[in-house]
């Protein structure tokens, strides 16, 4: 299956031209291990109705597979993401998130005021993710064993569900 992909940076600095997209070039960078294709790449700034908007046009127009989300989940005033992200799925994928935070733990005790979330909209998994380089690789390299199998299963692609010890090794390499 080729895993067609969206990233949408959400930063007012980078949306102006004032910050380099690296969290963005990190999630392209690790999804080619998946054979993803990125199909649509866009850097918004921080208001709910754009972000909102893009979501819904990548996963009901553009159809994609998977769409990730990076910045805009902390608590200051600006950040939006997860409220833009609520606003368009239809399902939500809990586990996800707070395994996010779990991993993110391991190093910094500043991943518990993460309020990233992950969605389903139609046939879409939308994922956020951290604003920082390093959040992305660290989340991103914990959620990658299952993405696949996870956006296969929100397409109605997916064979049986993972019965056995051994799918599970096999997923994660």
């Amino acid at each position: 299956m080729a895993l067609r992909v969206g990233i949408l940076t959400v930063s007012d600095k980078g949306a102006r031209g004032k910050r380099v997209d690296t969290s963005g070039e990190a999630i392209r960078e690790m999804l080619a291990s998946l054979e993803a294709t990125v199909e649509h790449y866009e850097v918004v700034p921080d208001e709910k109705e754009v972000i909102a908007s893009r979501l819904r046009e990548w996963a009901d127009e553009a159809d994609l597979g998977l769409v990730l989300t990076d910045g805009g989940t902390g608590l200051s005033p600006r950040d939006v993401t997860p409220e833009a992200t609520l606003e368009v799925v239809e399902r939500l994928v809990p586990g996800m998130a707070e395994a996010m935070r779990q991993e993110g733990l391991n190093y910094t005790p500043m991943a518990m005021i993460s309020r990233a979330v992950v969605g389903v909209r139609g046939r879409t998994l939308i994922i956020n993710l951290p604003g920082s380089e390093r959040g992305v690789r660290q989340n991103l390299a914990y959620l990658l064993p299952v993405l696949a199998h996870a956006v296969e299963m929100v397409r109605g692609e997916a064979g049986d569900h993972l019965a056995s010890g051994e799918d599970v090794e096999r997923l994660q390499g």
